[in-house]
């Protein structure tokens, strides 16, 4: 355990672990693992991405709070066994007002285009045309964001908390918000897998391939 816990430790790029020219290439095989899995899991379908808005297709929800919960007890269990300094790890500064609107105007987009960022390139990779006109459309947004930041600099990085993490805001371990967030995907699971059972009753069943 020794040896390991001197020779292999994480973030293994900031600690000098892989050389940082590997980063790239390390992103594009993830990237490419991603994106089959999402195809595989049918989020290049935007019937499925949405379905979770008018309440016939969870799948997304799931899959989302599996993948949480699977990252979140790893990166405990990596730092119990000092496989990984979660204190290394870089944390994204958080700015209420603009991730308050940001949220919203993902949402949105989400329900009316039918996929996210990640998605409408899984989309794109198998020819699908709403996904190609999705991220045009994504493209001209991040396009006019970037015109108009300087008009609304103030307004975006009001309200800062800084890197802040639940622990730091509410003072709960990492180790109980682990803990209750896993109780509550349990229920999530369960509770959407009863409404699914009863609106397929009486929804077309083309909507859940």
């Amino acid at each position: 355990m020794d040896l390991i816990n001197t020779t292999i430790m994480g973030p293994l790029i900031p600690l000098g672990q892989i050389a940082s020219g590997w980063d790239f290439v390390i992103a594009l095989l993830i990237g490419i693992a991603f994106g089959f899995i999402l195809d595989a899991s049918g989020f290049s379908a935007s019937r499925n991405i949405t379905g979770v808005f008018y309440g016939y297709n969870f799948v997304v929800l799931r899959v989302f709070l599996t993948a949480v919960v699977v990252a979140m007890i790893g990166l405990l269990y990596f730092n119990y066994m000092g496989w990984i300094d979660l204190y290394l790890i870089y944390v994204v500064p958080t700015y209420i007002n603009s991730m308050v609107i940001g949220s919203v105007l993902m949402g949105l987009g989400f329900i009316l285009g039918g996929f996210c960022p990640g998605t409408s390139y899984t989309g794109i990779a198998i020819g699908k045309i709403d996904a190609m006109v999705f991220t045009g459309g994504l493209f001209l947004g991040i396009f006019l964001f970037s015109e108009l930041f300087p008009a609304l600099e103030s307004f975006y990085y009001g309200d800062s908390l800084g890197s802040a993490t639940i622990e730091d805001v509410f003072g709960i371990s990492n180790e109980k918000f682990s803990f209750i967030f896993v109780i509550i995907a349990i229920i999530v699971f369960y509770v959407t897998w009863l409404i699914e059972k009863r609106v397929r009753k009486t929804v077309n069943p083309y909507k859940f391939e």
